[in-house]
């Protein structure tokens, strides 16, 4: 004859593992923070976007690019020749794309809309400044004083993409896009969302066995 022991559960810790599956992403700290950085970040870049629509910026583009292209080493000029040859009406059709590039992020940083994707985009959006609207920073000399602003702004975007990782956020319209259309989670999401959706959805398969 065999005993078998029948395997027993400990209600102390399983319940309270319960709860913390169970917590509302939307109820962590962090999230509100966020929401208000990303809001603040978004506002900066309206201020960025207006002033790129003013016609001062259309016609100031191309003597911009050239000031940053002679501030260059010889070795990176070739580089900067593809910006600076380009036509009148080439460098006000970039300058354009460049207002409305900034319109965007500004609004999609405000509303909290394709998060995820927009923290990417602004990234490489505002490395491109840097890299070339700003020289690299350059010239460097003993009365430098920055690295350029377009280089700040990758690294916030950077860390927005780190910070932002708490699953849905009410503090955003993704919250309320993600209700609607099913995949716009990969979108706006950074990952973690759907891996605490499923071990939400598993929660009555822990206390049942």
């Amino acid at each position: 004859m065999s005993i078998t022991k029948e395997p027993t559960h400990d209600e102390q810790s399983t319940f309270p593992r319960t709860r913390l599956l169970a917590e509302p992403v939307h109820s962590q700290p962090t999230v509100r923070l966020v929401a208000r950085l990303r809001v603040a970040f978004g506002l900066v870049w309206a201020v960025d976007a207006v002033l790129k629509w003013l016609p001062g910026f259309r016609d100031q583009f191309g003597p911009m690019l050239d000031q940053a292209a002679n501030a260059q080493p010889a070795w990176l000029r070739p580089m900067f020749d593809l910006w600076t040859d380009l036509s009148p009406w080439q460098t006000t059709a970039l300058a354009t794309v460049s207002a409305t590039t900034e319109t965007f992020l500004a609004l999609a940083l405000i509303t909290g809309f394709a998060r995820k994707s927009v923290y990417l985009l602004g990234a490489v959006y505002s490395l491109g400044i840097w890299t070339m609207g700003e020289g690299f920073g350059a010239p460097y000399h003993s009365g430098s004083t920055d690295v350029g602003a377009a280089l700040i702004y990758t690294f916030v975007f950077a860390a927005l993409f780190l910070m932002d990782r708490s699953g849905p956020n009410v503090h955003s319209l993704d919250a309320y896009l993600e209700t609607r259309v099913s995949w716009w989670y990969r979108v706006a999401e950074v990952g973690r969302h759907r891996r605490r959706v499923n071990a939400v959805n598993h929660l009555p398969e822990i206390g049942a066995t």
